[in-house]
């Protein structure tokens, strides 16, 4: 009965030091990265798939922005500084506009299918 114990801890440790999650450090590896720069998305519209994570980066020197899904009803979230991301998953089919708050000729959209 041992014996079965410990081939079945090995098999499982096993699985999870081999598994992407394992191997991505973690952490979910984003489907699509968008960049920040020249306050311009880039790029400006995407296309992901259901279940996708979207990451943007802000490229810029000095300036902050934000990432605002407005048309959808969500609240603006906090600014992002250079160096920084925001992450936001992608749960169901649709597109998505989406704007800086700070900065509101800055727009993007993302398609999801």
């Amino acid at each position: 009965m041992l014996l079965t114990r410990v081939n079945i801890t090995t098999l499982i440790l096993a699985l999870l030091l081999f598994s992407p999650f394992a191997q991505s450090g973690g952490t979910v590896q984003p489907a699509v990265e968008v960049e920040i720069f020249k306050f311009q998305f880039l790029p400006q519209e995407i296309t992901v798939n259901v279940g996708d994570t979207v990451r943007w980066t802000n490229k810029e020197k000095r300036q902050y922005h934000s990432v605002w899904f407005e048309q959808s009803g969500d609240p603006e979230p906090d600014y992002f500084f250079p160096g920084e991301t925001y992450l936001r998953l992608f749960d169901q089919a649709g597109s998505f506009p989406y704007r800086c708050g700070p900065h509101p000729e800055m727009t993007g959209i993302v398609h999801v299918k």
